[in-house]
């Protein structure tokens, strides 16, 4: 049978709900997904490394890369822009790879209008309070920010309904757990593979 094609799975949700850190977990115990890193326009804070969490660019180099259709998705939040990187999505999908991508909602919405037959998660926190504990455990926003994020959140939380899958991060190990198994099933999903195994068995 012809090698399968790779697929694209989106993780998003509200800013401070844990998708970098259930993301970095998943790929400790899923070496078969391709991180797509990000470019932003932010500040690196302390810990994060280019090539690794971002591509840390000026808004400059950003606007040239939009402007020169480069980018898979973009979206500004809270005056930074943040997006993805087209050329290598497409390389490993190609290739057979799954590539996983983790990106705010805004840039989600529009992977989906570009590859619908990606596959959306929407992590979402147990409480909004506990959302504001965790944006306010970080200490790198301020008072005015931490506000600022929690409406941006309680904005995004209302756009669950466009994924295909919700995930609650009460506790990271049964989240990424969660989300290996969303991996596993999409790939026995009937509309990806009817049309090789029916070719395989010759089965009209």
């Amino acid at each position: 049978m012809d090698k399968e094609k790779g697929i694209l799975f989106i993780l998003s949700g509200p800013s401070g709900v844990g998708k970098g850190t259930v993301r970095k977990q998943l790929f400790k115990e899923a070496t078969d997904l391709k991180y797509s890193v990000s470019m932003t326009t932010r500040e690196k804070r302390p810990g994060e490394q280019e090539g690794v969490d971002y591509f840390f660019k000026t808004k400059e180099e950003f606007e040239r890369l939009i402007q020169q259709g480069e980018l898979l998705e973009y979206a500004k939040y809270v005056d930074n822009y943040y997006g993805t990187p087209k050329q290598y999505v497409e390389d490993m999908l190609a290739q057979g790879f799954n590539v996983f991508l983790e990106i705010e909602v805004q840039g989600a919405l529009q992977v989906k209008e570009s590859f619908p037959e990606g596959v959306f998660i929407f992590l979402i926190p147990p409480s909004l309070e506990e959302l504001k504990t965790r944006i306010v455990g970080r200490g790198t926003e301020t008072t005015d920010l931490v506000q600022d994020r929690l409406h941006e959140a309680q904005k995004e939380i209302k756009m669950m309904e466009e994924y295909n899958y919700i995930v609650v991060n009460d506790n990271i190990d049964r989240a990424v757990h969660k989300i290996l198994s969303i991996v596993e099933s999409e790939h026995c999903r009937k509309e990806r593979v009817i049309e090789a195994y029916k070719k395989l068995l010759e089965v009209d």
